[in-house]
């Protein structure tokens, strides 16, 4: 047994170290999962303990499940949170503190629902169980970017969208012709995220660099204008999966129009300002 837990805890350090050296993503069996690491403070020893573990998109928050792959108990970093609700959470961009809310009665079901729904593996673990397999919420209370140069900041934050973008195009490749709710609810996520990517470069970035460079008066303009199309494409996915009828084809022409505008201008963003906000402070 010993041997055993010694094994898991090498396998769970190996992917907590890809994962901050890749910012975020790793490769083998979680290539393309969406992972955050979750620190807890154990319950009974007072350490800090670091576990790789998956989540689903709920707009401002993040859901974890409590599965440990359908064993008869709870995973420990669900007792470490139950005894104290504030977590450390890192995806990859980001770290910060969070508050673990674990979910009760009839919005614990629907959540669990719409995990299976999105991913029928859940309900197999919960087959192999007796114990009702919790559902948490995480919401984030602090956050700030990891210690980088400006520059690699901004590349490390578009980069998180590709790949959210990707999965999102993954998913919804494999799904039926119905748009499924916790598909619906990636999709809406990631629109909040880049709408209010934009608007902080809107207000801040864009503004400090166009006063400090006057050089670059057009790149600005290019790029203020292309946030406008953006945000035309997110205003029409949004209005598009605001519609209960709309089905998972119609999406993924949406999807992939945003994806093509997007990554074009994130391409021009990352190739004319990098170098500047890499020597400049804000």
């Amino acid at each position: 047994m010993t041997d055993e837990i010694a094994s898991f805890h090498d396998f769970n350090q190996s992917i907590i170290d890809e994962f901050r050296a890749n910012r975020g993503r790793v490769g083998g069996m979680f290539e393309g999962a969406r992972l955050l690491l979750l620190t807890t403070t154990g319950a009974r020893s007072g350490n800090r303990h670091t576990v790789p573990v998956g989540y689903l998109p709920d707009g401002e928050r993040n859901l974890i499940i409590a599965s440990a792959g359908g064993a008869p108990r709870h995973p420990a970093w669900f007792h470490n949170l139950r005894a104290d609700p504030r977590v450390t959470v890192e995806d990859g961009v980001f770290t910060g503190e969070a508050d673990a809310v674990v979910l009760q009665g009839e919005e614990r079901d629907a959540m669990f629902a719409r995990a299976v729904e999105s991913d029928p593996g859940w309900a197999e673990y919960q087959a192999k169980t007796e114990r009702r397999i919790p559902v948490v919420a995480l919401t984030m209370v602090t956050g700030a970017p990891e210690e980088q140069r400006l520059g690699d900041s901004l590349i490390a934050i578009h980069d998180a969208f590709r790949r959210e973008l990707a999965t999102i195009r993954g998913e919804l490749a494999r799904s039926g012709p119905r748009l499924g709710a916790q598909l619906r609810v990636n999709c809406l996520t990631v629109c909040q995220g880049l709408g209010y990517h934009h608007s902080m470069e809107d207000g801040g970035v864009f503004p400090a660099v166009a006063g400090s460079h006057p050089e670059l008066s057009e790149v600005m303009t290019r790029l203020g204008e292309e946030h406008e199309r953006v945000a035309e494409l997110l205003e029409r996915l949004q209005s598009v999966l605001a519609d209960a009828e709309t089905d998972a084809a119609t999406v993924r022409n949406d999807v992939d129009r945003l994806i093509t505008d997007l990554e074009a201008h994130l391409d021009y963003e990352e190739q004319q300002l990098v170098p500047v906000l890499n020597a400049m402070v804000l």
